[in-house]
């Protein structure tokens, strides 16, 4: 079994033979890093020179100025409901230079929400260059680290979702399946570094089910090739597992006798992983012996024996599988690679064995124009500093909210991520991710706030006044001790009346919530990467508890007020001490693909 991360894997050891390419891309990390301040401001200067006619720029007062001391002077930091009138238009058809001088090639749904529903992030066909290039440079910083991974294949589960046209006929889709759908992945050329064990119609195949069956098969087939294993975010790896705990004995099968399940129906699908396995029934008895046992702890290293470490983000909300993957891992190294998000990819982790507590990314000063808006420990932004910091003028241990100019026509735009300084790789600063802004729970890809919970749950007390019963106080809790994981509300109520509330009226309040947040959380229910929503009774003084609890672990009595969301183990564990009752949300949330009339409705285009 590989050893977990410790000292010793903090630096790289250098007699490893890296290749030609590996070199040069290490070589390219340490030019940039070390002249950031200057590719900072070439960045800027061709963002304006390219775009200095846009009218966007020219709204502001810009009028084909392109010197950074007028952008930075007069141009606003704005969040997307403030361009949303212009996407909207660019949506519909308007194909004049409003953001950007190259024409939009597609938008990027974001998994943030506004006003319910996805993001819609304006592209061009040259980001896809630039993500390629945050790609290339993942496997010349893990070479340094971890030896031979050009011997063998890596097991990773992606996917594809769901994507649609705008009323213009531009694709709105999320940011990895265009670059899964792009040349730049399907064509790519044979690199031993990015040798998959998922062939890509596996991987492009839009049936989730079939799609992962399929990659599991491929991926259990090729077992002992396997070096790597990972998915995008924690959770999805994690659904991959259980879907390996429930269809074991289908994919045994398949493997003792080299044939694909009918349910996998993708004729593609099925011609692809009919090329990789043939009938090997010592494997297939080898499979069946392990995921029979009632113990499932350490089963990636047992079935998957050469796995050096697993590939997925661990950092944010994702911390909270830290657990459950060490569980299924032994305590095999948890490696965050890179940041990005569908505004901008940002850069990479140059030491990935760290601790993922330690996780820090360095921003590659050619990706975009980086800029920092000072916040509080409250992550607020803070009053005396409203002026914006430079990438190389940020303080070690100060946090910040990122702020972006992009080639694709995003201006000094606040992405919503709050990070803190944590070093520096030559002049360029190492930022560990803390968290989104103002998102209180997170399962998969969802991101509920503040607000859209507290609104969610008026819409569902209403269900109450029938029994003359009104709720005192509520917080959540993002429940992963299941699989998949779920939210819990914990209620505290009053009733003056004397019939019993029925258990089926408190599903309905469970459903209400569920239906009233967006369409990320019902798109995550609906595919089951979210569990049905929980509601938990307390006993009256429950949340009095709570305040006492706060207040002698030191928080002031004056400023307390009740946190929406607990995370604090022992906190946790005083609301589940108190519950005396617990209800389910009885079925999923309505959610349907996101067609152009739904699109066209959500965003007020007639």
């Amino acid at each position: 079994m590989p050893e977990a991360p410790n000292e010793t894997h903090s630096k790289p050891t250098h007699h490893y033979n890296l290749s030609e390419t590996n070199k040069k891309k290490l070589e390219f990390i340490e030019d940039v890093t070390q002249n950031a301040d200057e590719a900072q401001k070439h960045v800027l200067a061709e963002i304006l020179s390219r775009n200095a006619h846009v009218e966007y720029l020219n709204r502001h007062g810009l009028n084909g100025h392109i010197d950074t001391h007028t952008f930075k002077k007069i141009m606003p930091v704005i969040t997307y409901e403030d361009i949303l009138p212009d996407i909207n238009r660019i949506a519909n058809g308007d194909i004049s230079p409003i953001l950007c001088s190259e024409p939009i090639s597609e938008f990027l749904t974001s998994s943030g929400t506004s006003g319910g529903e996805r993001k819609m992030m304006p592209t061009i066909e040259q980001e896809l260059v630039r993500r390629s290039l945050i790609y290339s440079l993942l496997m010349p910083v893990m070479s340094q680290f971890v030896p031979g991974l050009d011997k063998g294949k890596a097991m990773y589960f992606l996917f594809i979702k769901c994507e649609t046209k705008t009323p213009s006929g531009l694709l709105a889709r999320p940011v990895l399946t265009s670059y899964y759908k792009s040349s730049h992945f399907k064509e790519r050329a044979y690199d031993p570094y990015t040798n998959y064990t998922s062939p890509n119609e596996t991987i492009l195949c839009p049936d989730s089910y079939q799609s992962m069956y399929s990659q599991m098969l491929c991926g259990l087939y090729q077992n002992t090739e396997v070096l790597r294993v990972g998915a995008v975010f924690a959770s999805g790896f994690i659904r991959a597992i259980r879907f390996l705990e429930k269809h074991w004995a289908l994919l045994c099968h398949d493997i003792l006798t080299g044939s694909v399940n009918p349910l996998v129906s993708d004729l593609s699908v099925r011609e692809a992983v009919m090329r990789v396995i043939k009938p090997n029934p010592e494997l297939a008895g080898f499979i069946g012996s392990e995921c029979g046992k009632n113990n499932w702890q350490g089963i990636i290293t047992r079935l998957w024996p050469n796995t050096k470490y697993i590939d997925v983000i661990v950092t944010g909300t994702m911390s909270q599988y830290i657990p459950t993957l060490d569980y299924y891992s032994n305590g095999l190294p948890l490696v965050c690679t890179m940041y990005a998000s569908s505004e901008c990819y940002f850069g990479v982790n140059l030491n990935p064995l760290c601790k993922p507590s330690e996780v820090s990314y360095t921003l590659i000063p050619t990706m975009a124009y980086f800029e920092f808006l000072p916040v509080n420990r409250n992550n607020e932004i803070e009053k005396e500093k409203q002026e914006l910091v430079d990438l190389v003028d940020v303080k070690l241990g100060h946090e910040y909210e990122l702020v972006v100019t992009t080639y694709a026509g995003l201006y000094r735009y606040r992405v919503g991520d709050v990070l803190r300084v944590a070093g520096f790789k030559n002049k360029a600063p190492q930022f560990n991710f803390i968290c989104r802004k103002n998102v209180v729970l997170s399962i998969d890809t969802d991101k509920t706030d503040e607000v859209e919970l507290q609104n969610a749950v008026k819409n569902a007390i209403d269900h109450l006044m029938p029994f003359n019963a009104r709720l005192i106080e509520y917080t959540s809790y993002a429940d992963t001790s299941t699989i998949p994981g779920h939210y819990v509300i914990y209620w505290e109520l009053s009733q003056n009346g004397s019939i019993q509330i029925p258990p089926s009226v408190f599903e309905d309040c469970c459903l209400t919530i569920e239906e009233s947040l967006d369409t990320v959380y019902r798109q995550n229910r609906v595919f089951e990467a979210i569990g049905a929503l929980e509601i938990k009774i307390v006993e009256a003084g429950t949340f009095d508890k709570l305040m006492d609890y706060a207040i002698n672990l030191g928080a002031s009595i004056n400023q307390y007020k009740t946190p929406r969301c607990v995370k604090f183990a022992p906190i946790v564990k005083l609301l589940n001490s108190r519950v005396v009752s617990s209800f389910f949300s009885p079925k999923c949330p309505k959610w349907t693909s996101p067609g152009l009339k739904q699109w066209s409705k959500t965003n007020n285009i007639d």
